[in-house]
């Protein structure tokens, strides 16, 4: 997330933290602690800028949960770690095309559905890399009705998906050179996202802890890199109702750094190759 190099002044006080963390967790369940302020300065500098303020501790008095507000959810965009890239950790995506998908691929036969869903997809690359692997790799799906939902909490990074445009850095973070020569155009400076990835891929709003307003059960569920910013509590209320939007078989991924399920029942251990994944039971 891109800083200003001048900044208002900023208080640092512990309270003044503590009263935005909790602000952010209340409205997220995304864990600030007070004790790192340098986050809150570097992040927020650019929400103090915008709305004219003297700095955080002006900020933090104008915040109040109960009552929604533009300057609230700019708050909350700002401490949202938004961390993406192409194909990101490989492995995951290796498991996909060598095994998952292939077992799908003939699991779903009768009704030739297949849904996945990228959770915290952030500004997109995930889904659409998906996208790419799936119409270059199975050919056999593009007759299928193959839906690839991307969610995040920031409408920023949404916009940023939904527009199928990046910048050559973020194209280079990852994309290999054949899929950039045949799922990306030039524009001027940009790279655009072909037709063929863009229309099986839908960009919607959605806080992990708030209500899901999606009817769609996924046969594939990929969540990585987002619950190591909650509690326990809140990380096993996210996977039990993951595992109830799942499709009996079907698969949820985490990160490599989230591969504990918890106590979370319902779900069978599975490995392809370097990758740990969860099959939720069949029943």
């Amino acid at each position: 997330m891109s800083t200003a190099s001048l900044t208002p002044p900023v208080d640092t006080s512990i309270d003044t933290l503590r009263r935005i963390g909790t602000y952010v967790e209340n409205r997220s369940a995304i864990l600030c602690p007070p004790d790192k302020g340098y986050l809150f300065e570097s992040r927020l500098r650019k929400v103090i800028r915008e709305y004219n303020l003297s700095g955080l501790t002006e900020l933090a008095s104008r915040l109040n949960v109960s009552v929604p507000s533009p300057l609230g959810d700019a708050v909350v965009e700002a401490m949202t770690t938004n961390e993406t890239s192409w194909f990101r950790d490989v492995h995951p995506f290796e498991a996909m095309r060598t095994g998952i998908i292939p077992e799908m691929v003939q699991a779903k036969q009768p009704t030739r559905k297949l849904s996945v869903w990228s959770a915290a997809c952030s500004t997109g690359q995930e889904p659409y890399s998906l996208a790419m692997m799936l119409d270059l790799h199975f050919p056999q799906l593009h007759s299928w009705d193959v839906s690839i939902w991307g969610t995040d909490l920031s409408d920023e990074v949404l916009a940023h998906g939904r527009s199928g445009r990046y910048s050559a850095l973020e194209v280079n973070r990852g994309l290999p050179a054949q899929y950039l020569a045949r799922y990306m155009s030039r524009e001027g400076t940009s790279y655009v996202v072909s037709e063929t990835v863009k229309r099986r891929v839908h960009f919607e709003k959605l806080n992990l802890i708030a209500p899901w307003p999606m009817r769609t059960r996924f046969d594939l569920i990929m969540c990585r890199n987002v619950l190591i910013y909650f509690d326990a509590d809140v990380r096993a209320g996210i996977v039990r109702k993951m595992r109830d939007t799942l499709n009996p078989g079907g698969y949820l991924i985490l990160g490599s750094s989230e591969i504990s399920l918890g106590n979370v029942e319902g779900f069978t251990r599975a490995v392809f190759g370097r990758t740990t994944v969860y099959r939720k039971d069949q029943r």
